[in-house]
């Protein structure tokens, strides 16, 4: 038969049990931190390594709810500072980065400024997408804007699913920026944007029968980090 002594003792130790849980719980939440200061009073989300890392949401005297990385909104975002002003879109390592919607209020009256932030500053109205100016001999190509603060153009030559190895008498030309190499890929840092890229070479066709020349132009007028893949 339990004693009141022995009740006593089981509910002490329950109710022990329950508060280190609960301390263990908070503590492992306070060691997620996020690295910008004016979203760091508290955070609820996601966490890897001790940082802010997935799907959250950080308070501090500023709001941020979206995606995180490494204790920095990056990825898709809506920040919401004290004053009621608001951004959502991209982010890149805490920064404004790609295409966005701010919402400001100024003297009184909302106003809405749309397009392509950089490095956290406004970088003007979206531009048109990537343009093809001329093409013969390819099968098919892709535009593919990477997130980084690249500014950079880098080109890939496949052929039949693989790296398109028989390529030769290759001259490529560009309107602005130095040429590069990352891998394999080959192409232009420290591009000024809008760019004018032509790219010529000779390679075997899909079935190896015979050499066809083949041309491609294009232009890309809007910022950023991109890979522009040729299939022949």
């Amino acid at each position: 038969m339990k004693t009141v002594s022995d009740m006593i003792r089981k509910a002490s130790i329950v109710a022990l049990f329950g508060f280190s849980i609960a301390t263990l719980s908070g503590f492992a939440q306070d060691k997620c931190k996020v690295l910008v200061k004016e979203i760091a009073g508290s955070y609820e989300g996601k966490c890897k390594k001790g940082l802010a890392s997935g799907k959250g949401v950080a308070v501090g005297t500023d709001r941020y709810e979206g995606r995180f990385s490494e204790g920095l909104p990056q990825g898709e975002g809506t920040y919401t500072w004290a004053n009621g002003d608001s951004y959502t879109g991209d982010w890149f390592m805490g920064k404004r980065h790609g295409e966005g919607v701010m919402k400001l209020h100024v003297n009184g009256n909302d106003s809405i400024l749309e397009g392509i932030w950089q490095k956290d500053m406004y970088a003007g109205p979206k531009p048109p997408k990537p343009m093809v100016l001329y093409q013969t001999s390819v099968d098919r190509y892709n535009f593919q804007k990477n997130m980084s603060f690249k500014s950079r153009v880098l080109i890939d030559f496949n052929q039949n699913g693989m790296r398109n190895t028989g390529i030769t008498n290759f001259i490529m030309s560009s309107s602005s920026g130095y040429e590069t190499k990352l891998g394999e890929s080959i192409g232009y840092d420290e591009v000024t944007f809008p760019v004018t890229i032509k790219v010529s070479y000779t390679t075997p066709n899909k079935l190896h029968s015979m050499a066809v020349n083949v041309k491609f132009d294009f232009l890309i007028s809007e910022p950023g980090d991109w890979l522009v893949t040729i299939n022949n």
